[in-house]
């Protein structure tokens, strides 16, 4: 039997710094604040595309509002399980609690009653750590509609809005939605149908611990 070998890089701090020194040379973030640069080349390794930087939208301040508030031991309120596996805990500046609601045994009922998505009946289960913390959508279009509607009716404000909810349905009104209404809530969001998971926790992982 012949043994095949690749020639490729297989020291993960080699592989980690190759990363992002090609990100570096490929991204331009000349349009983007400087408080914001640590995330924006986080959002670029999590998918592989500098591209998708033109996409990137935000309120004035975020990025030290988000910071700020993981320091202050801000909790950090994920859409979706593999958000919250996203995160990397040991950069966490404030022994911060990372909470996903979405298996909470309420939520299917939850979802009935309010005729909703599981996802967004979760976001219901939020309200009592809703204040002042960093909320983290890349799943689910529903669950920012479903914040978006009770910060309306007056549930607790959070420290920053990080809103990468993907697909095809909903997922570019969610986040146009958060644009126009979020008022002065800080944010973060790619508009357009791109996000995911893995954005939105490297963005967490970002306002934690930089760019690399």
């Amino acid at each position: 039997m012949t043994t095949r070998r690749y020639d490729y890089i297989r020291d993960p701090v080699a592989i980690y710094a190759e990363s992002f020194a090609a990100i570096g040379r490929e991204t331009d973030l000349s349009r983007i604040p400087e408080d914001l640069h640590p995330l924006a080349l986080r959002i670029v390794h999590a998918c592989g595309d500098p591209a998708v930087l033109k996409h990137m939208s935000w309120s004035p301040g975020a990025g030290r509002a988000g910071r700020e508030a993981l320091e202050l031991g801000a909790t950090i309120l994920c859409d979706s399980r593999m958000v919250a596996a996203g995160i990397i805990r040991k950069k966490l500046p404030g022994a911060n609690q990372v909470l996903c609601t979405l298996g909470d045994m309420e939520v299917p009922d939850m979802a009935k009653r309010l005729e909703t998505t599981r996802s967004a009946a979760a976001v219901e289960l939020w309200r009592d750590e809703l204040g002042g913390a960093v909320v983290t959508i890349g799943n689910a279009p529903t669950a920012l509609f479903h914040l978006l509607e009770g910060i309306a009716t007056g549930w607790p404000k959070p420290a920053l809005i990080l809103g990468f909810p993907v697909g095809f349905v909903g997922a570019a009104e969610s986040k146009e939605a958060l644009v126009q209404d979020a008022g002065d809530i800080p944010y973060v969001t790619l508009l357009g149908r791109a996000g995911g998971s893995a954005i939105a926790a490297a963005a967490v992982n970002a306002l934690a611990g930089g760019a690399e």
